[in-house]
């Protein structure tokens, strides 16, 4: 009897021992359930990101899709549009225009008509003159039937395996057809989406190496936790688990924020330019509609405004898609990117932009090449849309206390600087704040001077200086 109560008593753990469990147990369980929440919402939030990308690359290849069709309607519309459905003369003009209109290495248009007969095929003639009605892919595909269905109904996309022209190799291809429903014809071009499946293949890929990445993390980080616990105590280990928690917070609210700024800022440009152009071309449309079904002759003169609406449409997505993100700043620095900046605003615009940049031995870090880059961009873009200027001025300089962007016009100032900035001054200010810049903006009837600099801590000595040292 003594022995077993001896025995309990070595197996029963003292008061350290419990201590220690009392803080280990509840943080390996804390940790594992966070280990399995953060997989789980990272999971989620990774595959709604990857359904959004692949939905945007789907609908920028869709875009351009349209783009080349309206081009080809634009080629054809004068023998098209002036001929009967029995003019043979204009049905082989057409067939020329559309075999020569090829676009990159792999892009061409191809014409069926509504038995499946083909007419066109520039890069595949072995299917000129032949019936395709019941062409398949390599995975049992339909592919000339579907693509004359949606042709009978106006137009429409299909997507399917498709033989590329350089390679010979089967490649995902998205095709839209369009009708020309006096000929009964099918009008077809398509892109290939292999880079669009390999970017979401590779997102997932991506997803999971993070996740396997964050699980080795957080068990390293239980371990040293655990360890930390055995030495310091409950106290200290709580405490640091607080300030996780409240750092996570703040960056997961900060990432937040910033998605929004930049989807508010976006919305606007489209709201701004694309939403007003596109109205414009649908008012156009209806009006020429109106006047086919009376017979009024000035139907063409109303059709040819809302092409030249929906061309500058086209053109204002791309400034905004080049405006998102341009190449030229990380590959040749922010002096050719502004280059290239006022270039295009003056071109556009008719306002005079004098562009200055001095070389100077050390580089902006990326975070203010960014800012910078963005504060020009904002700030050219008051300026066309309320200045009413003539000529601008862009000066770009190091000195000793670090980098300045100046911008100055002769419009009609800024009247909100002497009330409420408006939202783009704010972000010009917000910028700066982040990188423990300054901004000053004066204004005055005969003008206005925006002036950004940062300091000297953003520029990179010049052993960190790679590339070479031309422009900041």
């Amino acid at each position: 009897m003594h022995l077993i109560r001896n025995l309990i008593d070595r197996l029963r753990p003292s008061y350290g021992q419990k201590l220690f469990a009392l803080a280990t147990i509840p943080l390996v369980l804390a940790v594992t359930a966070i280990a399995l929440l953060v997989a789980n919402q990272s999971r989620a939030l990774a595959e709604r990101e990857i359904a959004d990308l692949e939905k945007q690359l789907i609908a920028a290849k869709r875009a351009e899709l349209t783009n080349y069709m309206s081009l080809a309607r634009t080629a054809i519309s004068a023998v098209y549009g002036n001929a009967l459905p029995d003019d043979e003369e204009a049905k082989t003009r057409v067939t020329q225009i559309l075999s020569s209109m090829l676009y990159g290495q792999e892009g061409y248009f191809m014409v069926f008509d509504y038995d499946g007969n083909n007419l066109v095929a520039p890069r595949n003639t072995a299917l000129i003159e032949k019936n395709w009605a019941g062409m398949t892919d390599i995975m049992g595909t339909p592919v000339v039937a579907p693509l004359i269905e949606k042709a009978r109904f106006g137009a429409g996309y299909h997507s399917f395996l498709w033989p590329r022209p350089t390679t010979g190799r089967d490649g995902q291809m998205m095709a839209y057809a369009l009708g020309l429903q006096d000929w009964k014809w099918a009008i077809v071009t398509g892109v290939f989406i292999d880079d669009v499946l390999q970017s979401v293949a590779a997102a997932r890929a991506n997803v999971e190496e993070r996740n396997t990445r964050t699980f080795r993390s957080i068990g390293l980080i239980t371990l040293a936790a655990l360890l930390m616990v055995f030495g310091s105590g409950l106290v200290i280990n709580i405490r640091e688990r607080r300030l996780a928690d409240a750092k996570l917070k703040a960056l997961t609210q900060r990432i937040f924020d910033t998605q929004e700024e930049e989807r508010g800022r976006v919305a606007r440009e489209l709201h701004d330019s694309i939403s007003q152009i596109l109205i414009g071309v649908r008012y156009a449309l209806d009006l020429t509609r109106r006047r086919i079904a009376k017979g009024d002759p000035r139907a063409e003169d109303n059709l040819n405004t809302g092409a030249e609406r929906l061309s500058s449409a086209i053109q204002e997505v791309r400034r905004i898609s080049r405006d998102l993100r341009p190449g030229v700043l990380d590959d040749l620095g922010l002096g050719p990117a502004l280059h290239a900046l006022t270039e295009e605003f003056q071109s556009r615009t008719g306002i005079l932009v004098d562009l200055e940049t001095v070389v100077f031995r050390n580089r902006l870090d990326q975070d203010s090449r960014i800012a910078l880059y963005r504060i020009a961009q904002e700030a050219l873009t008051n300026i066309e849309r309320h200045a009413d200027a003539s000529k601008i001025a862009v000066h770009l300089f190091g000195h000793k206390s670090g980098a300045t962007l100046r911008i100055s016009d002769n419009g009609t100032g800024i009247p909100s600087v002497r009330n409420s900035p408006g939202i783009g001054l704010r972000n010009m200010q917000e910028r700066c704040d982040q990188l423990d810049g300054h901004l000053t903006i004066s204004s005055s009837s005969s003008g206005t001077t925006i002036e950004a600099q940062v300091p000297l801590t953003h520029i990179l000595p010049p052993e960190s200086v790679t590339a070479p040292r031309s422009l900041p």
